[in-house]
């Protein structure tokens, strides 16, 4: 059914925990399914589903191929990397955007209504 606090319907922290299914799992569950404006739909199979599809196949493929990468190009140990006057100038820039980006974000909470003092969701 529809979760309420109220009524106690739902899955919340103390359930989550007593899962037994780590944190981080749920961390990225919430943030995949995270809504913008309305309510989200919650069910253990899209958990398991997104779990297992997004962040299993999908990191663990990206991990995989990262390792034989520097196991085939750089005899399986990461070189040192060495910075040149252009990478940092681009880390410069990338930071400033990421930080606007964060700047907006909380911008956004707090206009749409979805924050109160010490609680946004």
């Amino acid at each position: 059914g529809k979760f309420s606090k109220s009524r106690g319907v739902g899955v919340f922290g103390d359930m989550a925990k007593d899962t037994g299914i780590p944190a981080d799992i749920w961390r990225f569950y919430l943030l995949y399914v995270r809504p913008e404006g309305q309510d989200s739909a919650f069910s253990w199979s899209d958990l398991m589903l997104k779990n297992n599809s997004e962040l299993l196949n999908n990191l663990g493929n990206f991990i995989n191929r990262a390792g034989m990468f520097v196991c085939k190009f750089f005899g399986g140990s990461v070189p040192t990397m060495v910075l040149m006057p252009d990478d940092k100038r681009l880390l410069a820039r990338v930071t400033l955007e990421l930080r606007q980006y964060h700047q907006l974000l909380e911008k956004v909470r707090w206009v749409t209504g979805n924050c109160h003092p010490g609680v946004c969701w």
